[in-house]
């Protein structure tokens, strides 16, 4: 057990803006041979890879280990640290915690992999495996999803129940041995389909947002189910204290797969973004803001980005009757001091830059584009290859000068909107210029790369519980 504070814990993102510059990046990558193959023979798990992120290193911008996992297919996906900031909070006061360790889900097997990124952090170890049986037996889900460290628990949704369909939910881990406690809903209310969550630590709400059960989603997007308007399209408040469901906040079945979330991280602002991937309507893709207005949770529509006009014959089959590329807006980030949010079009292949100073009317800053669906625009480190997959995960560093992007979003939707093959690369972007850096372009033969986490934390790692 530490004694002394972590120095990567801050009481407000204002401070932790002022944190030293990560120096490593780590990054879970799936192996799709694993999910494709018959099994006839034994594929190689999953990695958690250890990138150079230091300029002044001279491997930067190289692979420095790769931690492979002992079982194959478990399709590593979201992932996060044992504690963070919010161990501070007074509410549930925790300084004896320390970041130390990542909680790496497998979505597609149901196995957690606790892995100590200590003594050396470029070589990190595992430390314990949650077999699938045991967390079912536990917490009654399958298929953990998303990880915050809060300050009295471990927090992971999950997106079915312990038979792989709905409903599903959240649990909570013990911070200190990782065993899985069990189901945090005492009162869920409607909520069926689960996807993301985050909160407003300080006022004791969570906002919890839908994708769908495992099987509208393992085998690829079902389109009877995305005309029909049947994947999840709202959002959740809960009391986070009574862990009891307080409002659904609905977008209409328009707008199919309410995504991401993002609260502001200044703990006195009660508003958050939520990205939706598609809207039925016309294939655009939206961002909403959800704020408080008179003692009451509402929800409005604040970013809209078109699909684009495209040649049927360079679209994937699935898409081929519209004629269009969709955005798909798979992934927004939130700088610390709530200026910036970042908004990734994986079908269209940009990223996409706003001002949201003003909450309620985002401004468009500027737009990178790399990989897509039709365009597979280059990286200037390599002009000659076309890329496929696009800007997908995106992190930004707690200081707000380096945002980094993969490419993967999930093997079975790859396969869909990418049926070429997607080859996993991971790109860094300089946010004040909003340029790709030229130098910066790690590939990853073999595998898939998703989320990144950033050493020290990142802006969406932390919860703070001070202005």
């Amino acid at each position: 057990m530490n004694w002394t504070i972590d120095p990567t814990f801050y009481p407000s993102a204002r401070l932790a803006m002022d944190a030293p510059p990560e120096k490593l990046a780590y990054v879970v990558a799936f192996n799709p041979k694993a999910l494709s193959s018959d099994h006839s023979t034994k594929e190689r798990g999953d990695v958690l890879a250890v990138i150079d992120v230091d300029p002044d290193s001279k491997s930067y911008s190289q692979i420095l280990s790769l931690l492979e996992m002992p079982y194959s297919g478990d399709e590593l996906h979201h992932y996060g640290w044992n504690a963070c900031s919010s161990a501070l909070c007074p509410n549930a006061l925790h300084p004896q915690l320390e970041r130390r360790y990542l909680i790496v889900p497998g979505l597609r097997s149901s196995r957690i992999y606790i892995i100590d990124t200590k003594p050396d952090p470029k070589f990190p170890s595992i430390s314990k495996i949650i077999e699938p049986e045991t967390l079912m037996k536990r917490t009654g889900y399958s298929r953990p999803h998303t990880v915050h460290c809060g300050p009295d628990g471990i927090y992971i949704s999950a997106l079915g129940n312990n038979k792989g369909e709905g409903p599903g939910g959240i649990f909570v881990m013990d911070h200190f041995s990782f065993e899985p406690l069990g189901m945090w809903e005492i009162d869920r209310g409607p909520q069926y389909y689960a996807y993301d969550f985050w909160w407003h630590i300080n006022q004791d709400i969570l906002l919890s947002s839908e994708w769908g059960t495992p099987p509208m989603i393992e085998n690829g997007v079902v389109g009877s189910l995305l005309m029909d308007g049947q994947y999840g399209h709202s959002l959740h408040v809960w009391d986070l204290r009574k862990r009891k469901h307080l409002k659904a906040l609905d977008l209409g079945n328009e707008y199919q797969m309410a995504l991401e979330v993002r609260p502001a991280h200044d703990p006195r602002k009660l508003y958050g973004f939520l990205g939706v991937v598609i809207s039925r309507k016309d294939l655009s893709a939206s961002v909403w803001l959800w704020f408080k207005e008179k003692n009451d949770w509402q929800i409005k529509k604040v970013i809209e980005i078109p699909a684009l006009k495209a040649n049927p014959e360079a679209l994937p089959s699935l898409l081929q009757p519209f004629g269009m590329v969709p955005p798909l807006v798979t992934d927004i980030d939130l700088s610390l001091d709530d200026k910036y949010l970042y908004v990734s079009c994986w079908g269209t292949g940009e990223l996409h830059k706003y001002d949201v100073s003003d909450p309620f009317h985002p401004v468009l800053e500027g737009c990178i584009k790399i990989g897509g669906i039709v365009a597979r625009t280059p990286h200037p480190k390599a002009p000659q290859k076309p890329l496929l997959g696009g800007p997908q995960m995106v992190e930004i560093s707690r200081d707000g000068k380096r945002i980094y992007l993969t490419n993967s979003l999930y093997w079975a939707w790859d396969e869909q909107f990418y049926p070429a093959g997607i080859e996993g690369w991971l790109v860094k972007i300089k946010a004040e210029s909003f340029e790709l850096e030229k130098d910066f372009f790690v590939e990853f033969p073999g595998f898939r790369p998703h989320q990144v986490r950033l050493q020290g934390g990142d802006s969406s790692t932390d919860s703070f519980c001070f202005p």
